[in-house]
């Protein structure tokens, strides 16, 4: 334990020139980067990220280790399988190296100030990013790195009091408890806020489309959205106009459907949802509870308040819907006003709790200490 105390030790660190250890921060990263490939592709569909080792998608050739150098195995293959020679997604080389210089950013903001800090950081920004890519792709963030985020952030702040500007670990756990908690409160009043406001949202599809009805959520193609983001009250429903219905022993044609926490009307008929495994509709519209933002998002601000304290959540907050009022606007002189509907907010949340690993954090210390 002592040799391993030692090792951190400023004075160690600091005996070999400050950048030798830049480029150890950037190949760090982009090692890291490849697992949290792993991560991004493997979470969501609730598979091992440690068993089977790394193979193609596509062939399911396990990949040797000398093809699987991060950054060099994606140039030199040209982003193809060596196996099947499929094409491999782009996203590999990407995550790789955006973990490199996110790694490497820590490392000359924090790096002279603490190893320790520095560490620290660089998992909470991991978090951040492995969300930010399982976001995009599938409308979630896993409890895994909601609620371990939560758990791992209580614990380091702890060992590296440091995360919270101060000395002492009992105070900065203190300080992490509470910003995970106020974190979490105000995301979910905002969501509650939003409920009451917006009430419902109208979804029309271009053609006929299948619905699924599942016990845990809805499936339309492969959207998954779970109920727990879709019904907060009672009087919470999912409306909709079936050309066709299809429940296990039954089928309904031109039926209008209402469906609520508590109950199942078809036509003229109702049913107790809960025994109904399984239903399937074809329609045009879909009305749906509408929020502000998704449950997942609570429990990612207090995750994020767990490591910054409730001014990093806070100010996660509130710069994540200028960054997203920004690139709404941007994407909509570009003309690509869809796009600005298929991102998720939890992209915008991340990237504002990035910002404050990265300076501002210091800003808005110096901003609150001169009031």
């Amino acid at each position: 334990m002592e040799l391993f105390t030692n090792m951190f030790e400023a004075e160690r660190w600091a005996a070999v020139p400050f950048h030798f250890w830049s480029v150890v921060m950037f190949v760090f990263g982009s090692l890291c980067g490849s697992f949290f490939n792993v991560c991004i592709y493997r979470m969501p569909l609730d598979l091992s990220v440690v068993s089977p080792p790394s193979h193609c998608p596509k062939c399911k050739y396990a990949i040797p280790f000398y093809l699987n150098i991060p950054l060099i195995t994606w140039l030199w293959l040209r982003g193809k399988c060596a196996n099947c020679r499929e094409p491999i997604s782009p996203r590999y080389f990407l995550v790789e190296l955006l973990t490199g210089a996110l790694f490497l950013g820590v490392w000359l903001m924090h790096g002279g100030q603490s190893v320790w800090l520095a560490l620290a950081y660089c998992i909470f920004i991991s978090g951040l990013l492995v969300a930010t890519f399982i976001d995009f792709e599938h409308f979630i963030i896993p409890d895994e790195i909601t609620f371990g985020g939560i758990g791992v952030g209580i614990v380091l702040s702890f060992f590296i009091p440091g995360l919270h500007q101060s000395a002492e670990p009992l105070v900065a756990v203190k300080q992490s408890i509470i910003g995970a908690a106020i974190g979490g409160a105000v995301v979910y009043a905002i969501l509650r806020l939003g409920k009451l406001l917006f009430g419902r949202q109208k979804i029309d599809f271009e053609t006929e489309t299948e619905v699924v009805f599942l016990e845990d959520g809805i499936l339309i193609g492969e959207e998954k959205t779970p109920f727990e983001e879709l019904f907060y009250r009672d009087s919470d429903t999912i409306q909709l106009k079936a050309r066709r219905l299809e429940l296990p022993d039954r089928c309904f044609i031109d039926a209008d459907v209402r469906l609520s926490m508590k109950k199942l009307i078809i036509g003229d008929e109702e049913f107790e949802p809960e025994p109904i495994k399984r239903m399937v509709a074809w329609t045009n519209q879909l009305i749906i509870p509408r929020e502000a933002m998704g449950f997942g998002d609570v429990k990612f601000v207090a995750a994020i308040g767990a490591f910054t304290g409730w001014h990093g959540a806070m100010f996660s907050l509130f710069a994540s819907s200028v960054i997203g009022a920004v690139a709404g606007v941007t994407m909509i002189l570009a003309g690509k006003r869809e796009w600005s509907a298929k991102i998720p907010y939890g992209p915008y949340i991340a990237a504002a709790a990035a910002l404050w690993v990265y300076g501002a954090q210091k800003f808005v210390t110096r901003w609150l200490s001169g009031l």
